[in-house]
């Protein structure tokens, strides 16, 4: 999951439209003729020119294109077991999701206003202010522009798990950017910045310890495959859990000194730190002085910390 600004949205889905391009080739080797996959896709982009919900979005798409409407377990999220509208597609049923994810390979779409418990989904065009599209070709140099600004040094195959795609497509848009990068050598790391990024980060230097409670996901820990940069690899599996977790994080100078946790009651605020080891008197202040930060942007006027 990425949150973006809106005015970044196009450049973001339709540079890394090659995801949803692997969807279409499924589909397509199960028999479906082309045209035909092409007509679901257009009627799906159609069916979102406003907010509406995922189950709403597979009956509008069904009876769209003349299909008896047919009705399955689960398909709308996790754990969720009730029968919900699929799109009965030939010879296969779709659920709404995998709507979605076929209309990212030819559309931009967002994130709509909740109706109850369920999110909606709608055309970017339709929905986001001065909206402005750009080409797959044009969106593709630049996201891998932005993503070396971003997390650069880095190799393709960190690229291609950042953006989800194969390796194959990831190749094909890295080598693209082969003019606007240099290799570099990061303590025996073999990787590639922008060549225009080169002078500025041979300067950069930090003025002092740099202490961040990052929350779950956060963008710093997910640019890379290795996460060498961050956590050595006997505290790896503390930081990057099963099942796609990834903690919060503790960082220190750019790197993992620990996990920590929160819970809020009223207005009060929990704060647990966990480091991988003992932490300097100064680096443990800076830590509360973020959790009071914390506590600020909460709403809480009592903030307690224990680091163990």
């Amino acid at each position: 999951m990425f949150i973006l600004p809106s005015d970044e949205l196009s450049t973001f889905v339709r540079g890394s439209a090659l995801r949803a391009e692997r969807e279409m080739r499924w589909v397509l080797g199960k028999g479906v003729p082309k045209r035909k996959l092409e007509e679901l896709v257009g009627v799906v982009l159609n069916a979102l020119d406003e907010p509406i919900t995922q189950s709403a979005l597979a009956v509008k798409v069904s009876k769209s294109m003349g299909y008896k409407v047919k009705y399955k377990t689960g398909g709308v999220g996790w754990g969720n077991r009730k029968k919900v509208p699929w799109v009965d597609f030939g010879d296969l049923v779709l659920p709404a999701n995998y709507l979605l994810h076929l209309a990212g390979s030819r559309g931009v779409y967002c994130s709509g206003p909740s109706e109850g418990n369920e999110s909606t989904f709608v055309r970017a065009d339709r929905w986001v202010p001065h909206w402005k599209d750009i080409s797959q070709a044009e969106a593709e140099r630049e996201l891998l522009r932005r993503y070396l600004t971003a997390f650069g040094p880095a190799t393709f195959s960190d690229f291609a798990i950042w953006t989800g795609m194969t390796a194959g497509d990831a190749r094909r848009i890295w080598s693209l950017g082969n003019e606007d990068m240099i290799p570099v050598d990061v303590e025996g790391w073999n990787a590639m910045v922008l060549r225009n990024d080169l002078p500025g980060l041979l300067k950069a230097h930090l003025n002092g310890p740099v202490v961040r409670l990052l929350p779950f996901f956060d963008s710093f820990l997910l640019g890379h495959r290795s996460h060498r940069n961050i956590v050595g690899p006997v505290e790896h599996r503390l930081v990057y859990r099963p099942q796609g977790w990834v903690s919060p994080v503790l960082l220190l100078d750019g790197r993992a000194a620990g996990v920590w946790s929160h819970v809020k009651r009223n207005s009060r605020l929990e704060v647990g730190i966990k480091p991988f080891s003992r932490l300097p008197a100064r680096i443990s202040s800076m830590a509360r002085q973020e959790a009071d930060e914390l506590g600020g942007f909460l709403g809480c006027s009592d903030v307690r910390v224990k680091i163990s």
